[in-house]
């Protein structure tokens, strides 16, 4: 038997020997890495956080209070972007430069005259427009325009040309009396021829138109009437009918034809007073009466005479309202 003291006491930490591939534990500090322990180091750190009381949220939390009062964003957030300007202070200065109107006297200047450039182009076209009608006329259109206007020209010339032979007779005569009086009535016998009331005589034609199928209207035998006074016809007289001033043309019912209220039967016979010269032309051009007559198949023909006669008369009408004009 072995005695107490001999006993083995408790084996003492200190001097307890550590078993081989074993590292040794210093007292009062701790192992980054417990041996025999299977849990990750974020679970460690978890629990050393929870028992110290210590946790990163209280200070992300004030670090994010403290950034909102300082006004500076955090980090890894984009900052707002500028707040757009309104358009209301381009659309002001704008007004302001307009109105009011500041305008030197250079300024007013040009702006007169560009009103005065405009007035003068849109008088210019106006003008140019009246003259539209006669552009869009055919040649033959043209062609009996011009004659008639040189027929006109040239009577007129002739009508001044005996006026200023009467002036120069009243001028020149000694008893001036008697040569106004001669003078009067050659006017009155020329007034009568106008008005049909006086019979007349000279070189002219005469055109006939057959119209059996009843083709012929009003408005051609106006149209023909129109032609010949253009040519320059003095007298004119259709069948029995004395032409004036105030003939009108009527389509019976029944067919045929009335000038001035009485009816007349074909064929239809001008007689006609004038310079057969101008008056055949007249009648024959491109797009005249005769050419539209023929389209209609109606024959005409046209005799020229050295001397013709218009004996049919019209009463004169007495004058109920005008009157001869005092000088």
């Amino acid at each position: 038997m072995t005695s107490e003291q001999e006993r083995p006491g408790p084996a003492d930490p200190e001097t307890e020997p550590v078993p081989a591939g074993a590292e040794e534990i210093q007292p009062g500090t701790e192992s980054d890495e417990p041996v025999g322990s299977t849990e990750p180091d974020g679970a460690v750190e978890s629990v050393e956080s929870v028992e110290s009381g210590e946790s990163d949220e209280p200070a992300e939390v004030a670090e994010s209070v403290e950034s909102a009062e300082s006004g500076e964003p955090e980090e890894g957030l984009a900052e707002p972007a500028d707040p757009v300007q309104p358009s209301s202070d381009g659309r002001k200065r704008l007004r302001s430069a307009l109105w009011p109107p500041r305008a030197s006297r250079g300024q007013l200047v040009v702006a007169l005259l560009l009103f005065a450039l405009g007035l003068g182009l849109a008088i210019q076209v106006r003008s140019t427009n009246d003259h539209s009608a006669l552009r869009g006329a055919r040649q033959e259109d043209l062609v009996r325009i011009l004659d008639e206007l040189d027929s006109r020209q040239q009577r007129l010339q002739q009508e001044k040309s005996q006026l200023d032979q009467s002036l120069t007779q009243l001028q020149t005569s000694s008893n001036q009396a008697k040569e106004a009086e001669e003078q009067t009535k050659q006017k009155a016998l020329e007034l009568g021829v106008l008005a049909g009331t006086v019979k007349a005589t000279g070189p002219g034609i005469v055109l006939t138109v057959d119209d059996p199928q009843g083709q012929v209207k009003a408005d051609m035998l106006l149209d023909t009437l129109q032609e010949l006074r253009a040519a320059g016809a003095e007298a004119i007289q259709i069948n029995d009918v004395r032409v004036v001033a105030h003939t009108y043309f009527t389509d019976l019912p029944s067919g045929g034809e009335q000038i001035d209220g009485r009816t007349v039967a074909q064929p239809y016979r001008f007689t006609v007073i004038g310079d057969p010269q101008d008056l055949t032309p007249a009648l024959n051009i491109p797009g005249g009466i005769v050419r539209t007559l023929e389209k209609e198949q109606v024959a005409t023909n046209i005799s020229e005479q050295q001397k013709v006669t218009v004996d049919a008369l019209v009463a004169p009408a007495p004058q109920q309202f005008a009157k001869p004009a005092a000088k």
